[in-house]
């Protein structure tokens, strides 16, 4: 995952100043004498988007570029090629090869448009889910990158980029479970350990990509109701259980309660734990534990001590544990949602923060 400091371009002078500082000092630094930076405005429109798993994302829409006469010539990319390339884009049996859609002509530029459909693979963080956010960005290359060509935001071609405003995106697009946040331009420098065998790469050392950003964020409702409620259900009725436990013989005809069933009542709630949680876990394949498992896990640990508490109870053996025994198992029942309720606030400080 890129660890870099977020720059957001929100205009072309803030793009050149960036340029300048960032990419055309250093190559004077390494003394470099080869062609100038050549600036390419690009823009891009997204139509669709959705998670294919936890780390591809698949995309739909436009990407267009400008070239200008006299500038781009020997640069412009010709009917049957495509201006840029998208380097994280996994190959997949119905993947369509970007398509050119128009190429029209303004004043002295050529402004030629793709229609593309990527699936793209990225490391996306889950710790804190269903609480996430997530920046789904496009990272984009010009097709001729073994020269020293830039691509620029082509801001002209936006109502607003302005820090608040959203832009790239279809207003009534479809994202199931996320709600849109916030896109911007930036660039993240990129620095590679090979030169593609190609002589003199200009893009080895910290070379500006342009990327485009989608920031989402998750609905709760939705995990709530499919992983949180049910566990939330086990807890209530592994709690009305625990109040069946007791040694007096009316309470003991009025409730049916034996070790026996009680141990049998843990191992049907386990099993809905258990399946709620492959479940969730399969949503998140090769991520570390996200905030919501630990909820199953704490279940876990319940239904473990619930059994163990209730064998010692029934059976009077350990007498030395008087928290257990004493007045018909009463801390145990009278401790259950306080302490329940406080672990969970520790999990979420410890966590979520």
């Amino acid at each position: 995952m890129y660890e870099v400091e977020r720059t957001e371009l929100i205009s072309e002078a803030v793009t050149n100043a960036y340029l300048q500082k960032n990419w055309e000092n250093k190559l004077k630094e390494f003394g470099y004498t080869g062609q100038p930076t050549l600036k390419v405005k690009t823009g891009i429109f997204i139509q669709s988007l959705k998670f294919a798993n936890s780390s591809d994302v698949a995309l739909s829409g436009y990407i267009w570029q400008r070239y200008q006469d006299g500038i781009h010539d020997a640069i412009k990319p010709a009917p049957s090629e495509t201006g840029f390339v998208l380097p994280e884009q996994v190959n997949s049996g119905d993947t369509i090869a970007p398509q050119e859609a128009y190429r029209v002509r303004v004043n002295d530029e050529e402004i030629i448009g793709w229609y593309f459909e990527a699936t793209i693979r990225q490391p996306f963080e889950y710790k804190l889910y269903p609480f996430d956010h997530k920046t789904v960005w496009v990272r984009m290359w010009h097709y001729d990158f073994a020269k020293n060509i830039v691509l620029v935001p082509d801001f002209d071609a936006y109502q607003s980029t302005a820090p608040d405003r959203i832009f790239g995106m279809e207003k009534s697009i479809v994202l199931g479970t996320w709600n849109r946040e916030n896109t911007y331009f930036d660039y993240k420098p990129s620095s590679y350990d090979t030169d593609f065998g190609i002589a003199d790469y200009i893009g080895q050392k910290d070379f500006p990509e342009l990327h485009y950003n989608i920031i989402i964020k998750r609905k709760f409702e939705n995990a709530f109701i499919i992983y949180l409620l049910p566990v939330l259900l086990v807890a209530t009725l592994l709690f009305a259980a625990l109040l069946t436990v007791s040694r007096n013989p009316d309470l003991i005809s009025k409730h049916g309660f034996n070790t026996s069933g009680f141990i049998g009542a843990c191992s049907a709630l386990f099993f809905v734990v258990m399946l709620a949680h492959i479940q969730l876990r399969e949503q998140f394949s090769g991520s570390g534990i996200v905030y919501m498992e630990y909820f199953y896990i704490l279940m876990y640990i319940y239904l473990v001590i619930a059994v163990m508490n209730t064998y010692i109870f029934s059976m009077n053996i350990a007498r030395w544990l008087a928290f257990i025994h004493y007045r018909d198992n009463l801390i145990a029942k009278v401790a259950y949602w306080p302490l329940t309720l406080t672990i969970i606030i520790i999990i979420t400080e410890a966590i979520i923060g």
